[in-house]
């Protein structure tokens, strides 16, 4: 039985790792396009800095990735209690997200109408609609200076995408539920937190857990991996197309190396990449999965001499919410949330430029870039200094996109799927964009492999 699994990011190479140890018998390939593999995670270390050129960890909330971690020996890392002071850029000034109830009812972060606006969200009627963009679901249930102020932000932090575009039901079903099950956030929350009393948990409206990574940042976990693959993994094989043969195989083509057979594909790869690889053997199937987009984010990692920085700033990084009309999505202080990111006396900064609303800013040069965050920060953060490192990274097709419509697209992908038995989809472009769904969906995956392929 041979599996074979396209693309080495985090998906590919969880997936590949849990088949090798639940099916020993089982020959498993992983083909990476690029020399290197771990996709959107991705740690360089520049002198004495740590960087994160994509995602920085994920949250403790869910045991999967943990579980995985401690299969590999890899010790986690929490973040430190800085990382719970986020901020909102509006009105031209920083403003801490409270965290509390209380905390929010004295804020000024929103007016009092604003404020009182929210409280009001219990009398707001259900909808019966079944999918709503962000916008329409925020501007509804909470008004529209929470929507600006607060959700949208969150949904360009978050996906780098347009809240006037981006599905609730698809991108944060939690919140769709609570209203779906009790026609109110707060009442549903209030139930909730009643429940969880009797069981000693807690519950949030958002996702929970505590930030993680480890030591030697999120590469870490892609480095012990590939260590337990080993030659599983093919690096810098690029796949063109599959088409099934008359045994019922999977003959996979490549740009430069001879075909091979497979009994299992799973393509764990990107959707744009997945429509393209799939076009001969199913056009139907290709056309659904080119209509889940990918905008173009450009991160850019800045270092500076704690004294440059004069607003004092300690926090875990801040959020711009698209009504402030600046050129960044927002910057995390990579120094202030893990230790060892960056020399004593300096502070490391990660900034996001880009995404679904102003591509054409992440694709600007690196001269432009470079000078694009330097004034921003210099504004926001009062910055008076130039960096003292830099460190620019390029995703030119970032993050998947679940705008609305991505529930049924799904269903007609997983319709369409159903046509080629031993073909699966993979990675996070479906179902999950974090870290940790990508690890549950691997267990899943593996469990639904071995169950049908390998028993």
């Amino acid at each position: 039985m041979k599996i074979a699994i396209v693309g080495g990011g985090i998906s590919g190479l969880a997936l590949g790792y849990l088949l090798k140890e639940g099916a020993p018998n089982a020959d498993v390939v992983i083909y990476e396009e690029l020399s290197r593999p771990g996709g959107k995670i991705w740690t360089e270390r520049h002198g004495g800095y740590l960087l994160e050129g994509g995602v920085n960890g994920f949250l403790s909330n869910r045991p999967k990735t943990l579980e995985l971690a401690a299969a590999l020996n890899l010790p986690p890392l929490r973040s430190s209690d800085k990382a719970r002071k986020r901020y909102v850029y509006s009105n031209g000034t920083l403003n801490l997200i409270p965290e509390g109830v209380l905390d929010f009812i004295k804020s000024d972060l929103l007016s009092i109408g604003g404020r009182l606006r929210i409280a009001l969200e219990t009398v707001v009627p259900r909808t019966n609609k079944t999918d709503e963009t962000l916008s329409e679901f925020a501007i509804r249930r909470l008004g529209r200076q929470a929507y600006e102020t607060l959700i949208d932000p969150m949904a360009s932090g978050i996906y780098a995408g347009d809240s006037t575009r981006l599905s609730l039901k698809s991108c944060f079903p939690k919140i769709y539920n609570l209203e779906a099950k009790y026609g109110s956030l707060i009442r549903g929350m209030l139930k909730m937190k009643w429940a969880a009393r009797k069981t000693g948990k807690t519950v949030s409206a958002g996702p929970g857990g505590a930030l993680t990574s480890f030591q030697d940042g999120m590469g870490a976990l892609i480095g012990a991996l590939a260590e337990k693959l080993g030659s599983a993994i093919v690096k810098n094989r690029g796949v063109v197309s599959i088409e099934k043969t008359a045994a019922g195989t999977h003959s996979i083509h490549f740009k430069d190396a001879p075909s091979e057979e497979a009994d299992v594909v799973a393509l764990a790869c990107p959707a744009h990449a997945a429509a393209s690889i799939v076009k001969d053997l199913d056009k139907k199937l290709s056309r659904a999965l080119s209509e889940i987009p990918y905008p173009y984010v450009t991160v850019v990692s800045m270092a500076f001499r704690a004294e440059a920085v004069k607003s004092n700033f300690d926090g875990f990084g801040f959020l711009i919410p698209y009504k402030e009309h600046r050129k960044i999505l927002g910057t995390l202080c990579d120094s202030s949330t893990f230790p060892g990111r960056a020399p004593e006396g300096y502070m490391l900064f990660r900034t996001m430029l880009g995404g679904a609303r102003a591509a054409d800013v992440a694709a600007l040069d690196d001269g432009k870039i470079i000078d694009t965050v330097f004034s921003e920060l210099s504004d926001i953060i009062k910055v008076i200094r130039t960096p003292e490192m830099i460190k620019i990274f390029r995703h030119e097709r970032a993050i998947p996109q679940y705008n609305k419509g991505h529930a049924a697209l799904l269903d007609t992908i997983n319709q369409l799927l159903t046509a080629h038995s031993g073909l699966y989809l993979h990675g996070n472009s479906y179902t999950g964009i974090s870290v940790n769904d990508c690890v549950e969906q691997s267990y899943s995956l593996k469990s639904a492999i071995i169950g049908k392929h390998c028993l």
